[in-house]
């Protein structure tokens, strides 16, 4: 039996799941992919293998997987038949935060999973739902090698000015300062640029990860040098349901004058702003995109105005742009947001082709255009099936015999 990795990213109502097989010379294959939705409604376990043929599709009752650790169950029982009753060889885990103190990919163990628990306040989305399924894994199955690979690693070469905050030492030597996050997408798209894109791989270029999550990133010789988000992943953009770059002043007129508590805010910001607040309806750029509504026209035109106004911004932190890549669910299937985009961006040199950018090619921009502009797919499991297959080699891992009750 080859060696396989499981990647897992789990969330407050799903747990996203990919399976990679360990071949010759150490080359990935991508065997399974699949989901658990609808944890504690109207739970799903569907799979797919790598030629995208169904393995399973099951509903079950939602007491039946009522919440992440039962849907885990699920997922591992599922995988454990198609393994032939073994484990998986490790696992690795998207985890949104790694503070101050992670900078690359870090094997888990219980002082680890106790340190990212500290940061649950910077991602309170994120990190409980990310770190969930690595405590219950551990606690099970400690022998089975995990790995946590965190959004924020990739960012944390930045030079010191791009990453404070004007605020006193203290608060700085504490952790408070600007991470940016998505950094696993990041990291993919640096790398395949040197594949698909050469001319531009070691020069200067802006990505957008555009999704209900959406943040950029300049991305200098391969390396971040700045990034929209900062020390949560609300800053920067306009988001699905998160309101982006926001004036602290609005945040102590929301305790002042609306009498909000911490709670309150923190559940305001990151479920009733963005493209939801501003449409009044909805989160989902599809549904905005096909709606007559005026105020679904405002969310849609405020989310494009900042992602050309960071644009000069990422720019600016760079000396200059040589290329533009969009990716993530809204920068690869959206040819309408990108087209608007790139005409504001016209200035710079973006110059679109329009048929290109409908029929969603690789190079959208036109020959005569100064910056070459790309839309290339992010992989994010990949990489952390790379980074985990590396600790693997690392730390001499075998095949992980089952603990048993």
């Amino acid at each position: 039996m080859s060696e396989t990795i499981l990647v897992l990213n789990a969330g407050s109502s799903s747990i996203k799941f990919q399976l990679f097989a360990v071949g010759r010379d150490d080359l990935l294959e991508r065997r399974m992919k699949g989901q658990v939705e609808g944890i504690g409604t109207r739970p799903r376990l569907l799979a797919k293998d790598g030629k995208e043929e169904i393995l399973i599709d099951e509903t079950r009752p939602a007491a039946d997987v009522s919440n992440v650790p039962a849907a885990l169950d699920k997922v591992i029982a599922f995988l454990r038949q198609q393994l032939g009753g073994r484990l998986p060889t490790a696992i690795g885990h998207r985890v949104v935060h790694g503070g101050p103190d992670y900078s690359k990919p870090t094997v888990v163990d219980a002082a680890v999973i106790d340190r990212l628990e500290r940061f649950t306040p910077l991602a309170p989305l994120h990190q409980p739902n990310n770190l969930g399924p690595i405590r219950a894994i551990f606690e099970r199955q400690p022998h089975l090698l995990q790995v946590a690979c965190f959004d924020t690693a990739f960012h944390r070469d930045h030079p010191e000015v791009a990453d404070r905050f004007a605020v006193p030492e203290q608060l700085y030597a504490e952790g408070v300062r600007r991470y940016g996050f998505h950094g696993l997408s990041y990291e993919c798209i640096a790398g395949r640029l040197a594949e698909v894109a050469p001319a531009i791989a070691k020069g200067r270029v802006v990505v957008a990860h555009l999704g209900s999550g959406a943040s950029m990133c300049a991305i200098s010789a391969g390396k971040s040098l700045d990034s929209t988000m900062g020390f949560t992943a609300l800053d920067g953009l306009p988001m699905g349901t998160r309101p982006g770059q926001l004036d602290a002043g609005v945040v102590l007129y929301l305790i002042t004058e609306k009498g909000m508590s911490a709670k309150d805010i923190e559940r305001f910001l990151y479920k009733e702003c963005g493209l939801k607040g501003l449409s009044g309806s909805s989160s989902d750029v599809r549904e905005l995109l096909v709606s007559s509504d005026q105020r679904a026209k405002l969310a849609l035109d405020y989310f494009v105005y900042r992602i050309a106004l960071f644009t000069g911004m990422l720019a600016a932190a760079m000396g200059g742009i040589d290329g533009f890549v969009f990716t993530a669910g809204i920068g690869e299937n959206a040819p309408t947001i990108r087209e608007a985009v790139m005409r504001r961006l016209s200035w710079l040199g973006l110059a679109v082709a329009s048929q290109a950018n409908a029929r969603g090619e690789l190079l959208i921009s036109r020959k005569r255009s100064r910056v070459a502009c790309y839309v290339i797919p992010t992989d994010e499991e990949l990489i952390i099936a790379r980074h985990t297959l590396h600790a693997m080699r690392e730390h001499g891992s075998v095949m992980p015999q089952e603990k048993r009750a």
